[in-house]
C-alpha cells in the first residue's frame, strides 16, 4: 500500500499515464482553428495572385511597375551587348548593337528583335529591372514587300492597335498621332489620297506615303518627295535627317515637348534603302527622346521622327505563332477615373504584306 504522495514503480518519470495522454493531445478546436487559418492564408494569395494577374492583363503592372521606379532616375539609359557588358546608346557601335538585337521573329520583309536594356537607379527601380527586366524592341519592314496606310473607325473613334490589325488584317499597327482633349487627331491625316483631318502648325515630324513609298522624318521631306500625298499623319517631334540629330533635341529638349522625360517611346525612321525602322519601348524599356534617337542613329536609321508614347503607347504584329500585343497602359476595361481610363487611339500607321503580282498566262493553243 503507498501513500497518497508515493509514485508505483509503474509510474515512472519517463512514461506517460493515460490521463496525461488524454490531456496533452490536441483538441479537436485547435485542429479546427489552425486549418481555418491555414485556408485563410490560402483564400488571401489566391486573392492577391488574381488580383496581380488581371493588373497584368489591364494595366500591364510589371512594365509599369519598372517605368515607375526609374522615372526620376539622372542615369541614362544603358544596352547590354555581348560579354555582359553595358553601354550606353551614345557609346555602344553599330556593330555591336547589330550583334546585342535578339532575335524573336522573321519572315521575308519583316523582322522583330530585341534589346535588354536598364536604368542605374535606386534600390527599388535595381530590384523592379531584376525581376521583371527592360526591353527595346526594333521592328524592320521592307516597303517592296509591305504597304503602309492611316487605320482608323469612321468618325475617328477611338480604337486600339489589336483593333486595328484584325480588322485591316494588318501585319503590324502603332499608334501614330497624338489626340487633342475631345479625342480627334492632333495633326493632319490622310487616307486614300484624301485629307481627312486639319493641320496642326507646330508639329515638326510625318509618316506619309507618295508613289506607293512610305516615308518617315520632318516634314521638310514632303516637298523634297515630288507626288501627292496618298497616305500620311502629322507627328511630332522629327529628330533625325540625314543621319544628324537635329541640335534641339540635344541643346533645348523640354523647350517644345517633354524629350527629357523618361517615358515610354515610339520612333519611326527610315534607311537610306527605304527600309523602315521602328524604335519601341517594351516592357519597362522607357528612355529620353535622345535615347531613342541614338538608338535610331547606330541603326543606321537616316530620317526619323517620334510618334505618339507615353501611356498611349501600344503596338501590334502578326507572327507565326498568332498575334503579339504590346499596351504601356490600360487598353482594355473602362474606367470612370480619368486615372485609369482607357487609352484608345483615333489613328494608327498600319502595314500590310502586298499582294503577290498576279502574271496572265496566255492560254495554249
Amino acid at each position: 500500500m503507498r501513500g497518497h504522495g508515493s509514485q508505483s514503480a509503474f509510474d515512472s518519470p519517463g512514461k506517460r499515464t493515460h490521463g496525461d495522454a488524454i490531456a496533452r493531445s490536441p483538441s479537436p478546436s485547435r485542429h479546427a482553428s489552425s486549418g481555418c487559418l491555414k485556408g485563410l492564408l490560402l483564400l488571401l494569395l489566391a486573392a492577391f495572385f488574381a488580383a496581380w494577374a488581371f493588373a497584368q492583363w489591364a494595366f500591364n503592372v510589371n512594365s509599369n511597375l519598372v517605368a515607375w521606379t526609374v522615372r526620376d532616375s539622372r542615369q541614362g539609359l544603358l544596352v547590354r551587348v555581348r560579354g555582359e557588358a553595358w553601354k550606353s546608346p551614345s557609346q555602344v557601335t553599330p556593330a555591336e548593337l547589330a550583334a546585342a538585337l535578339v532575335e524573336r521573329h522573321r519572315e521575308p520583309g519583316f523582322s522583330w528583335r530585341s534589346l535588354r536594356v536598364r536604368r542605374p537607379s535606386g534600390t527599388l527601380g535595381q530590384l523592379a529591372q531584376g525581376v521583371f527586366g527592360a526591353e527595346v524592341h526594333v521592328i524592320t519592314l521592307a516597303p517592296e514587300q509591305f504597304e503602309f496606310m492611316t487605320s482608323h473607325r469612321t468618325g475617328f473613334e477611338g480604337t486600339t492597335a489589336a483593333e486595328r490589325l484584325s480588322t485591316e488584317k494588318l501585319w503590324f499597327a502603332v499608334t501614330a498621332n497624338f489626340r487633342d482633349p475631345e479625342g480627334l487627331p492632333l495633326g493632319w491625316v490622310w487616307h486614300e489620297g484624301k485629307q481627312v483631318n486639319r493641320a496642326f502648325p507646330e508639329w515638326s515630324g510625318c509618316f506619309f506615303v507618295k508613289q506607293g513609298r512610305p516615308y518617315f522624318g520632318p516634314k521638310s521631306l514632303l516637298d523634297e518627295v515630288p507626288g501627292p500625298i496618298e497616305e500620311g499623319a502629322q507627328v511630332y517631334p522629327s529628330v533625325m535627317k540625314n543621319h544628324t540629330i537635329f541640335p534641339y533635341v540635344t541643346l533645348k529638349p523640354d523647350a517644345f515637348f517633354d524629350g527629357s522625360k523618361i517615358s515610354y517611346r515610339s520612333l519611326g525612321g527610315m534607311r537610306r534603302d527605304g527600309t523602315i525602322v521602328f524604335v519601341l519601348s517594351g516592357s519597362g524599356g522607357v528612355m529620353n527622346v535622345m535615347e531613342a534617337a541614338e538608338l535610331a542613329l547606330k541603326l543606321d536609321v537616316q530620317h526619323a521622327t517620334l510618334l505618339d508614347g507615353g501611356r498611349a503607347l501600344q503596338y501590334s504584329l502578326r507572327t507565326e505563332d498568332g498575334p503579339w500585343h504590346f499596351a504601356s497602359f490600360n487598353t482594355r476595361v473602362d474606367f470612370a477615373s480619368p486615372q485609369l481610363e482607357r487609352q484608345r487611339s483615333p489613328v494608327f500607321i498600319g502595314a500590310r504584306r502586298r499582294a503577290p503580282d498576279i502574271i496572265a498566262v496566255p492560254p495554249e493553243p
